[in-house]
């Protein structure tokens, strides 16, 4: 199971670090991702981290602005996203895998959190 959280009212240009928290055995070796969903936009990818060793990857909307983390121990994969826009506005949800390591794909994700809305002020 996993439980997002972390979400808010923030104003543009703010940031804001959303927690996915899992419970459930053998975290470390799932795939974490977190996908979004703004208002009338379907879901979208945001950013996905692997079990250890392999590297994250971040949809290019919040490349470069953005950081996704984990702490196996805690069971608990991070989003920070930074210099946030009003078209960051969304419903936040993070989901695991062990079926790929890096995958973009909704479809590719088993296990869904119930997600945690963002908003951000202009």
């Amino acid at each position: 199971q996993l439980q997002a959280s972390g979400g808010g009212l923030v104003q543009a240009g703010g940031s804001l670090r959303l927690s996915c928290a899992a419970s459930g055995r053998a975290f470390s070796s799932y795939a974490v991702g977190w996908f979004r969903q703004g208002p009338g936009k379907d879901r979208e990818f945001v950013a996905v981290i692997p079990w250890s060793p392999n590297r994250a990857a971040y949809a290019d909307s919040v490349k470069g602005r953005s950081t996704i983390s984990r702490d196996d121990e805690k069971e608990t994969v991070y989003l920070d996203i930074g210099t946030l826009r009003p078209e960051d506005t969304a419903v936040y949800f993070c989901a695991a895998t062990r079926r790929t390591i890096r995958s973009r794909s909704e479809n590719d994700y088993d296990c869904w959190g119930q997600g945690t809305l963002v908003t951000v002020s202009s």
